[in-house]
């Protein structure tokens, strides 16, 4: 299977070279030059992930991170000479799933990036029980059909991505239950969490406000502190 990934660098010797290298490992890669248009050509070509470089023309390769991570879902890495421990921590803050340093051996930098591509395979699905004598699970004005995959918030159709409608259900499942990320990462990705996963979070943040929960004060997806998150029962009213 082949993926596509959108490049972002303006060395275009740099670039080509490390095109040509993983696009003999089954990797399609566009490359784009600049970062004031970064975000449009990712949004125009669609990739499975996105490689970003630091240092680009017009915007910064952690603002582009930053901006992309809420409507993305795919991973984002960080590829870049700057071997900073403050760069890695604020790159990983703002959503990347990795931060590899252009000084990787090519070898070991398709191992990395396959391993994030791996994610991607589709979730189980949840395995969970609707209410009784309806497929739709209702709390108060929230509704959240499984087979046409449709949620309704008083009275309101709310779109939701793939992995946003998968977040919810799962959560919506287990509603006043607190689930951990290694349950939720596992459950939506099939894979453990290691302490640096920001994806569960950035995704449970897009969906708080998909759903109107209040960010700093959430009532309807929980934060409970060291331990995860919790569907209230009482939030929809």
């Amino acid at each position: 299977m082949t993926h596509r990934i959108v490049f972002v660098e303006d060395d275009a010797d740099l670039a080509e070279l490390i095109s040509d290298f993983l696009s003999r490992h089954e990797m399609e890669v566009v490359i784009e030059p600049r970062g004031d248009a970064a975000l449009d050509t990712i949004a125009r070509e669609a990739p499975d992930m996105v490689l970003l470089d630091i240092m680009l023309p017009g915007k910064d390769g952690l603002s582009i991170c930053r901006e992309l991570r809420p409507k993305f879902d795919g991973p984002i890495i960080m590829l870049t000479s700057l071997d900073s421990d403050m760069n890695q921590i604020l790159g990983l803050e703002l959503g990347a799933n990795d931060y590899i340093l252009k000084t990787t051996p090519p070898s070991v930098l398709v191992a990395r990036l396959r391993a994030q591509l791996r994610n991607l395979r589709p979730a189980q699905p949840v395995e969970a029980q609707p209410a009784k004598g309806s497929r739709k699970a209702v709390f108060g004005q929230l509704s959240i059909d499984p087979v046409s995959r449709d949620v309704v918030l008083a009275g309101e159709k709310i779109p939701l991505s793939t992995s946003d409608f998968d977040l919810l259900w799962l959560l919506a499942s287990h509603a006043g239950e607190t689930l951990n990320r290694d349950l939720l990462l596992k459950e939506m990705r099939g894979v453990d969490y290691d302490g640096l996963d920001r994806s569960i979070d950035v995704a449970i943040s897009r969906l708080r406000k998909k759903l109107g929960d209040n960010p700093s004060e959430p009532f309807r997806i929980k934060t409970v502190r060291n331990r995860g998150y919790l569907f209230s029962l009482s939030g929809w009213e």
